[in-house]
């Protein structure tokens, strides 16, 4: 069913007539997921408002060119990611930081609480998601936040499922040692 919707979207997608009214179809569906993935990655809401806005327009200018290799999906995730990889590689330049300044300057937007909402747990949870190194982050966050297949990741990321699943496991491993030290 989802695939007959997929197709039926594309299908849409390609008729110069319904173009328009399909991709805001797209955005309906897909907006509020990219936008919490983005968030994973960049933190603050006003960056990740301007990340997801650059991943739409970049569809929009892109999606003539989907030639429906992976799912739509699969497709978005991929140009969010890279946006917000991007953003991040922008905002270090920028700033004349490192990763790891970068990381700490969002682990403390964590705890001043401005960007994230939930209790004590859920903010040592995200804590120890930006402890870990970008790759496992990414991979941790879109494993269990957004619960996508492995294939599907490895499609996104442009990596193997076995360097995926052991990313995954690592960053587990590493959350655990992390919570277990902040109890």
């Amino acid at each position: 069913m989802v695939a007959l919707k997929e197709q039926d979207l594309l299908a849409k997608l390609q008729d110069p007539g319904m173009k328009a009214t399909a991709f805001h179809q797209l955005v309906i569906t897909y907006q509020q997921m990219l936008y919490f993935h983005i968030r994973r990655i960049v933190i603050d809401h006003e960056d990740t408002d301007d990340v997801l806005q650059n991943t739409l327009l970049k569809a929009w200018k892109y999606i003539d060119q989907f030639r429906a290799q992976s799912s739509i999906k699969t497709w978005l995730y991929r140009i969010a990611t890279n946006e917000a990889l991007t953003f991040l590689s922008k905002k270090k330049k920028a700033s004349f930081q490192d990763l790891n300044d970068i990381q700490n300057d969002l682990r403390h937007s964590l705890s001043e609480g401005k960007y994230i909402d939930g209790d004590e747990i859920q903010l040592k949870l995200q804590q120890a998601i930006l402890s870990l190194p970008e790759r496992q982050r990414l991979v941790f966050n879109m494993r269990y936040y957004d619960e996508l297949k492995y294939d599907e990741i490895a499609d996104i990321l442009s990596v193997s499922t076995g360097a995926l699943k052991a990313s995954y496991h690592h960053a587990v491993r590493k959350i655990e040692e992390y919570l277990k030290t902040q109890s």
